[in-house]
């Protein structure tokens, strides 16, 4: 497989296209950021560590029927992933109030709530990537109805993968965003990333961060978290 042109370079990958036009490889940089890219750093290692935890992730959920656009790992920073379109929207599923919705809402951080709470935001950063509806979604013709309702329902499933797997290694699974994608053939997909980049990771028994929160609020042992959840998901 032939690594041609940079296609896209994003604030933690870059994407490059292949000799393969159905074909990209995806390179995880040690870039980290934060608050929509005001607060900026290099973590070493991170993305070699991000690469290795969302193939294993991937894998896995693959392996019980969730369709996605990873192919394959092929070394310490690069993926072989499918080509798609990708839907401009974040779906963030929340099992307890952290982060943003806590602040926003004022709930006690680490509120669990009685039920799973799905946010979808516009990916569009001169914006902010504001939180939108599902008749938001339709009128800005990210996807029709019936595609958002293919999405939430992969979605919910995940959840429940990932929540049962990350149960095992000892790891509550507070919140993660997703992203979807279409290929060349009309199917949807799970696309991005799966990390603690993208996703709040708390250890089960004593609440401790495992995840990008210890960037964002200068907790420090960036490093040391995310080897952490590479270790476990390995063991």
């Amino acid at each position: 497989m032939e690594k041609r042109e940079l296609l896209y370079e994003g604030k933690a990958k870059q994407v490059f296209l292949t000799d393969d036009p159905e074909l990209i490889i995806i390179h995880y940089k040690d870039d980290a950021s934060a608050y929509n890219n005001v607060k900026k750093a290099t973590i070493e290692g991170k993305g070699q560590l991000n690469n290795q935890i969302s193939a294993i992730i991937f894998k896995y959920l693959m392996e019980h029927g969730i369709p996605t656009h990873f192919v394959e790992q092929l070394n310490d920073r690069d993926q072989l992933c499918r080509r798609v379109k990708i839907f401009p929207m974040e779906v963030i599923v929340r099992n307890i109030i952290a982060g943003s919705m806590a602040k926003r809402l004022d709930i006690p951080e680490g509120t669990q709530p009685a039920n799973t709470i799905i946010d979808l935001c516009y990916k569009k950063d001169e914006l902010g990537d504001p939180l939108i509806n599902n008749d938001h979604v339709v009128a800005l013709g990210i996807a029709s109805y019936e595609e958002l309702d293919e999405i939430l329902d992969m979605t919910r499933r995940i959840n429940v993968l990932l929540t049962d797997l990350f149960k095992v290694l000892g790891i509550k699974l507070v919140d993660f965003k997703l992203e979807f994608g279409r290929t060349s053939d009309g199917k949807i997909v799970l696309a991005d990333e799966i990390s603690p980049d993208t996703s709040r990771l708390w250890d089960a028994e004593t609440n401790e961060k495992l995840d990008k929160d210890r960037f964002r609020r200068d907790l420090g042992k960036v490093h040391e978290a995310y080897e952490e959840i590479l270790r476990r998901l390995t063991k």
